[in-house]
C-alpha cells in the first residue's frame, strides 16, 4: 500500500513539473494563438489597443502589421493618453501650450513620419518569444546582461528575461520579459528606460506580440519612452489641420 502511495505521489510531482515546464516554455498557460494578423489583433482588442491600432494607420504601416513577420512590444492606449495629456497635466499639450504653440486636438494632426519613427522603437526583426531571449539580472548585469537589439528605427534596446526568486532560491521562479530602451548608444549602461511585459508570446498569423505593462514612471508612461524626443519632434514639425475639422 505504501509503495502505491509513493508511486502516485511521484506521478503527481512529475505531472506538475511538466506543467510548470510547459508554462515557462510557452510564456503563459492561456492559448497564445490569434486567428488573424497583427493589425487585426490590435483592432480586436479595443481595450487596450484601439488607439495603437489607429496610430499604425496614421503611420502608414498597415501593410507591415498585416503581412510582415516581426516582434512587436505593444504599448497600450494609456501611454498615448499620458503622452498627449492636457494643458493642465504633464504631456505634449502642456509643453506646447506653455511654448506658445497650438495644442493637439486629434492624433492626425501629428505627422505620419513622427508616428512611424516612434512606433518603430517597439518593433524588432525576427519572431522572438520569451524563450528566445537571454537572462538579465538588473543587479548583476555583468553576469546576466540580457541582449542588445536594434529596433526597426535603428534605436538600441536591451531585451532580457528576469528569473524570480521562489522558496528563497534565486532564479527558479516565474520569468518576466523586459524591454529596456537605451537613449544613448555611446553609453549603453546608462539611463535605462525599463518596461516590463504584461503578457508575452501572443501569436497572430504574422509575427509575435508582447504587451507592455503600463507604468506611470520614467520610460513607461510616454510613447517612444523618452518624452523629450517626441515633444521636440512635434514642436519643430508643427501640427497639421485636423481631418475632423475639414
Amino acid at each position: 500500500m505504501k509503495k502505491l502511495i509513493f508511486a502516485c505521489a511521484a506521478l503527481l510531482l512529475l505531472l506538475n513539473a511538466c506543467k510548470r515546464d510547459e508554462y515557462y516554455r510557452d510564456g503563459g498557460l492561456a492559448n497564445p494563438n490569434f486567428n488573424g494578423n497583427m493589425l487585426q489583433y490590435l483592432q480586436a482588442k479595443k481595450v487596450p489597443f484601439d488607439t495603437i491600432a489607429q496610430i499604425v494607420k496614421l503611420a502608414g504601416m498597415e501593410s507591415t502589421f498585416s503581412n510582415e513577420d516581426f516582434t512587436f512590444f505593444a504599448p497600450d492606449d494609456e501611454v498615448i493618453k499620458k503622452t498627449i495629456g492636457t494643458i493642465r497635466t504633464d504631456g505634449l499639450n502642456n509643453f506646447l501650450f506653455y511654448a506658445g504653440k497650438d495644442t493637439v486636438k486629434t492624433l492626425d494632426q501629428i505627422s505620419p513620419l513622427i508616428w512611424r519613427r516612434y512606433l518603430q522603437r517597439y518593433m524588432f526583426k525576427g519572431v522572438n518569444r520569451l524563450k528566445d531571449y537571454q537572462q538579465i539580472d538588473f543587479d548583476v548585469k555583468s553576469v546576466y546582461p540580457g541582449g542588445l537589439y536594434y529596433s526597426f528605427g535603428g534605436n538600441i534596446s536591451n531585451i532580457g528575461v528576469t528569473y524570480a526568486t521562489a522558496n528563497n532560491i534565486k532564479y527558479i521562479g516565474y520569468r518576466q520579459l523586459n524591454l529596456t530602451y537605451i537613449p544613448d548608444p555611446s553609453k549603453p549602461n546608462d539611463n535605462w528606460y525599463i518596461n516590463k511585459v504584461a503578457s508575452s508570446d501572443i501569436k497572430p498569423t504574422n509575427g509575435v506580440v508582447h504587451t507592455l505593462a503600463y507604468n506611470d514612471t520614467r520610460g513607461g508612461a510616454y510613447f517612444g519612452f523618452n518624452e523629450s524626443d517626441f515633444f521636440s519632434d512635434v514642436y519643430f514639425g508643427g501640427l497639421a489641420s485636423s481631418n475632423s475639422s475639414k
